[in-house]
């Protein structure tokens, strides 16, 4: 019995009671009709217009649980989605959310500090417009140490990088996000987020991580004009022409110099860390003034198809965690491991 129905029946049968033992004799009779009766009647009563607000308040509660339904159109921004309305987004991205991750650190003389984290953002909102996924909000807390001589560059330390990243997946996950897409939209991520991915088999989580790292076609659209196009050259000053024309300074483009200053004389398969620098010490790598509009929404359309498409083949994964499990298991107990 709900408590509603124990607020209407109880008062009733309480009366029943005092009527039934006031029936014994003439004495309780007269007893009830002085006293029983009207302290029945008051309890009762007031019992009843409890019951009543009840009533109209569980009534409400109804009626308002009615009005609260998902909007046909949700929001992909994790900032801008109501409690209620994430849930409903995450049932209907099935539980598939876009991490994308910029940077912020000079790039050439004419485009913002954010271009990364711009350019990156513009794709993954556009591409999850088209095939719902959350995109969580700017994250640029990743590689940047060879640009820390340029102002305006943050660059965390390895552990912070790694940590805040792994907390940050982890709360994704514990709200529902059970396979996060990592969208990189700078080549200095390109070692980490591999790596990162990889830790995740450290110890077992109930989600996935995926990385996805390609930010422009091999081939196709508009000719290029230049060959040397690594950082705020012509590719990259071309896609910010469509993400955020309003930033684009082209008229500074030419102001430094992005030509590679060959400053080591290394092999080409001995790494070191300051081999950036050592070519590019502008932190400039091209001809941003070689940039269009064309070919910027060439690029542009083409990455935002692009993960459009990891969007749907994530989702459609339905074996990466159950591998991620089994693998978990079976790393306890090693020696159990058949060939």
């Amino acid at each position: 019995m709900s408590q509603i129905e124990r607020c209407v029946a109880e008062p009733a049968g309480r009366a029943a009671r005092v009527f039934l033992a006031a029936m014994s004799s003439p004495t309780a009779m007269l007893e009830f009709a002085a006293g029983d009766l009207m302290m029945t009647v008051r309890r009762s009563a007031i019992l009843a217009g409890v019951c009543f607000v009840l009533l109209r308040l569980h009534g409400a509660w109804f009626v308002a649980a009615a009005q609260v339904t998902p909007p046909a159109q949700l929001s992909v921004h994790w900032e801008e989605l109501t409690a209620s309305d994430f849930r409903e987004g995450i049932r209907r991205s099935q539980g598939t959310c876009a991490l994308p991750f910029g940077i912020l650190e000079k790039h050439g003389p004419h485009l913002p500090l954010g271009t990364d984290l711009l350019d990156v953002r513009y794709a993954a909102l556009h591409a999850a417009e088209k095939e719902y996924a959350i995109v969580f909000p700017e994250y640029y807390f990743g590689q940047i140490a060879e640009a820390r001589h340029e102002l305006g560059t943050v660059a965390y330390s390895r552990e912070m990088q790694l940590a805040l990243l792994q907390e940050t997946t982890d709360e994704m996950a514990r709200n529902g996000c059970k396979k996060i897409i990592i969208v990189n939209g700078h080549g200095g991520n390109e070692s980490l987020l591999p790596y990162f991915a990889q830790t995740q088999l450290d110890k077992p989580h109930d989600y996935v991580v995926y990385v996805f790292d390609k930010r422009s076609p091999e081939s196709g659209g508009p000719p290029k004009k230049t060959t040397n196009d690594m950082h705020a050259g012509e590719s990259e000053t071309s896609k910010m022409m469509i993400a955020r024309p309003d930033t684009v300074h082209m008229d500074r483009a030419a102001n430094e110099s992005g030509a590679d200053q060959h400053r080591q004389n290394l092999p080409e398969d001995v790494y070191t860390g300051i081999w950036w620098y050592a070519r590019f010490p502008n932190h400039y790598s091209g001809e941003g003034a070689a940039a269009t509009e064309e070919l910027g929404k060439f690029q542009m359309d083409w990455w935002i198809d692009a993960v459009v498409r990891v969007f749907r083949a994530v989702k459609a994964d339905d074996i990466s965690l159950k591998l991620q499990n089994e693998f978990y298991e079976k790393s306890k107990h090693p020696l159990d491991t058949q060939p």
